[in-house]
């Protein structure tokens, strides 16, 4: 099995991390590759910015279509998951779509942390897409009081206050930057911290053994 994870921005660094979380979890009959987007911002924070994403994400599913089994697009926003749905016969999973969906199977709520508050509203937007805001518990960033601390720290205060005050059950880790943080988070947290890539995995691998593909009858057509 050969999976191709897109990492919708242009950061090496973030690349890398990704494709390690993906070989950590993966046994060793499953190949993971991992690309970053040529021609795109270094970082994912607007609508905008996945605009610009758009063609070199398309061109890497087109160029790879023969040599994958299924891909995986590694930003939380799930930055154009529908166009890459549509345009190949493979399965595709988002890693906020996946991990979203997953945390409402294994807790009564959920609580996303985000990096910045800037960057909340779209989360919720895209939590009303997948019809998920029954069970949202809250989507937090760090605020103010946490400037000082590392990146680490900020998110597990701030995942601390969603599940003291929100009533979360389960953390999801709202961005790719924060992969490999899931189980050193909730050793300390108490409850279920989901790591997008991981999700992505767990859902695409199962795909694409069971031959499950995008329905491609209407909302999706056939390219």
């Amino acid at each position: 099995m050969r999976i191709l994870i897109i990492n919708p921005n242009s950061d090496l660094e973030m690349t890398k991390a990704i494709q390690k979380t993906a070989d950590t979890f993966v046994d060793n009959d499953i190949q993971i590759v991992c690309k970053h987007t040529i021609g795109a911002p270094k970082f994912i924070e607007t609508y905008e910015d996945q605009i610009k994403a758009a063609p070199g994400m398309i061109k890497l599913v087109r160029e790879n279509e023969n040599e994958f089994d299924g891909f995986v697009i590694a930003c939380h926003c799930d930055p154009n998951l529908d166009v890459i749905k549509e345009i190949t016969s493979k399965p595709v999973v988002g890693i906020g779509e996946a991990s979203m969906k997953l945390a409402s199977m294994i807790g009564h709520s959920f609580s996303v942390i985000s990096m910045t508050e800037q960057s909340i509203p779209n989360k919720e937007v895209l939590i009303g897409k997948y019809h998920l805001q029954d069970v949202l518990a809250s989507v937090r960033a760090p605020n103010e009081q946490h400037k000082s601390l590392s990146d680490e720290e900020k998110y597990l205060e701030t995942a601390k206050l969603a599940i003291k005050e929100d009533k979360a059950e389960v953390i999801v880790l709202g961005c790719a930057g924060m992969t490999g943080m899931d189980k050193r988070l909730e050793k300390k947290l108490g409850v279920p911290v989901l790591d997008g890539v991981v999700c992505a995995l767990i859902i695409l691998i199962g795909l694409i053994k069971n031959k499950i593909s995008t329905s491609k009858i209407r909302r999706y057509k056939s390219s």
